[in-house]
């Protein structure tokens, strides 16, 4: 089988904001852009990497889904439990030193871990976790 990572979804809870983040401080490119009933779908990616994207999306929207659970999406978005995000750097340090200089929420600096590699944890704007990893 030949099976590559081609998008994953992210939720946001203000799209303006977390295309800022995704756009100016993590400086990936937007790819598109979609309004619907009020509502949107932000899908950014890594300059150079077209096959892999994010689509930032609006938890509210997923089909079926009913109010206590809207709620609970919620709550666990604001505690940093409902999604993660594994990035990778080939210079860990002047990344975070980019989020750190931001308006990022940092979690965790700079770290070695006990399984053998080296990251940071940041929460982007709706909370989602990210952990960027330095590349070996």
């Amino acid at each position: 089988m030949d099976i590559t990572i081609h998008s994953t979804f992210l939720p946001h809870n203000d799209p303006d904001v977390s295309l800022a983040f995704y756009r100016d401080i993590l400086g990936f490119e937007v790819r598109n852009d979609v309004g619907y009933n009020g509502m949107r779908w932000i899908t950014v990616g890594p300059v150079g990497q077209p096959g892999t994207s994010i689509v930032l999306y609006p938890p509210g929207a997923t089909p079926g889904i009913t109010e206590d659970e809207k709620r609970t999406i919620a709550e666990m978005m604001a505690k940093g439990t409902f999604a993660m995000l594994l990035l990778a750097t080939k210079d860990l340090e002047s990344t975070f030193d980019r989020l750190q200089s931001s308006d990022a929420e940092i979690v965790q600096e700079p770290t070695d871990q006990p399984y053998g590699v080296r990251d940071c944890g940041v929460r982007d704007p709706a909370g989602n976790m990210i952990r960027i990893q330095q590349q070996r």
